[in-house]
């Protein structure tokens, strides 16, 4: 601020997995390579505190393989995007997301190019470019756009990064998990026939998904933190958090109900839903919900809006829950991530 020099910051979403980070990293190095502007400076930032990180174990494996330091990354606590704003010095990109919390609304009007594989919920004024389709993976529509520009930016720590980010997103491009997409299929063929060198498909996903679902270590309000969506409206605020154990070994960690409770209480969430996830030797998906809240009235109307959820049905069958005020649910229809459940919630919400 002080020397007047403009910042352009490419963000992800508050989740800040693998694809929200990779899609920052990649589209701010591309478009600091091919900026006709050269007084601005571009900066991807992860869209948590410093101290989040070790939280993601999937990112911090695949950035240390890839020999990222930590220290060279720039954390959502470590810039003042409110200040650069009021200065007139912020523009901001906006990847894996495409609306900001409450929180940031003020940044909005710095919002100067959307990427998400996201349904667009709120129209952009011409002077935002927008690019949005329903595919696997954010890094997907990032790999389109670099391989769009000019020759030789792609450089192969680039395309490391983008290549194992779709894998791990699109299951191993396994159909069976119901995310992938012709688009994610293509973009991985394009990095593979560019960089031939690029670590076999199975390998890469392997290394991933066992980092990713490797929670061992893990308390269980950090296993809440890990991967967490919040929705809020006037009053009322839903933790959505993906749980990387099935629910049957999630309910019976010690002073579960305890550590929920202060987990809500702390941070001022009236219920909290976990989604648990796991995939068999074929890569076929099972999930399990687990709705929770102090509150009967609010737990009836979120468990009432995902059993009669239509777009998509989730196919719920009840479970015998150890205490009245946690509903638990085996999913039917396992290809709903919770991508697809979240507009269920928000407009129950």
């Amino acid at each position: 601020v002080r020397r007047h020099q403009e910042i352009h910051v490419v963000m992800g979403n508050e989740a800040c997995d693998l694809d929200s980070t990779v899609s920052a990293l990649a589209m701010a190095y591309f478009l600091a390579k091919t900026t006709p502007c050269p007084k601005a400076t571009f900066i991807p930032v992860l869209n948590i505190p410093r101290s989040e990180l070790a939280l993601r174990t999937e990112t911090t494996f695949l950035l240390r393989d890839q020999g990222i330091a930590a220290a060279s990354l720039i954390f959502r606590d470590e810039i003042d995007l409110g200040g650069l704003h009021r200065a007139g010095l912020l523009s901001l990109t906006l990847v894996d997301h495409h609306i900001l919390p409450d929180a940031d609304a003020a940044l909005e009007e710095a919002v100067v190019e959307i990427l998400d594989h996201r349904p667009l919920e709120r129209d952009r004024g011409p002077e935002c470019q927008v690019t949005a389709a329903p595919v696997g993976s954010c890094a997907t529509l990032v790999t389109e756009r670099i391989a769009q520009g000019p020759p030789g930016v792609l450089d192969r720590l680039t395309a490391t990064l983008l290549h194992a980010t779709i894998l791990l997103d699109c299951i191993n491009l396994s159909p069976a998990a119901g995310k992938v997409t012709p688009r994610d299929v293509a973009c991985v063929s394009l990095l593979e026939a560019r960089f031939p060198e690029l670590p076999a498909r199975d390998a890469v996903f392997k290394a991933l998904q066992g980092a990713k679902f490797d929670v061992s270590g893990l308390t269980t309000e950090q296993m809440l933190r890990k991967d967490l969506k919040v929705l809020a409206s006037d009053e009322l605020a839903l933790a959505i958090s993906a749980i990387y154990v099935d629910l049957e070994t999630f309910l019976r960690r010690p002073g579960l109900l305890q550590d929920l409770d202060a987990f809500c209480k702390a941070r001022g969430y009236t219920g909290l839903v976990a989604m648990t996830v796991a995939f068999n030797e074929r890569l076929e998906p099972s999930r399990q919900l687990a709705v929770y809240s102090r509150r009967e009235t609010f737990r009836s109307a979120m468990c009432r809006a995902l059993e009669e959820a239509t777009a998509p049905s989730l196919l719920l069958q009840p479970l015998l829950s150890p205490w009245p005020c946690l509903s638990t649910y085996t999913q039917g229809n396992a290809v709903a991530s919770r991508k697809k459940v979240l507009p269920i919630l928000r407009s129950a919400l």
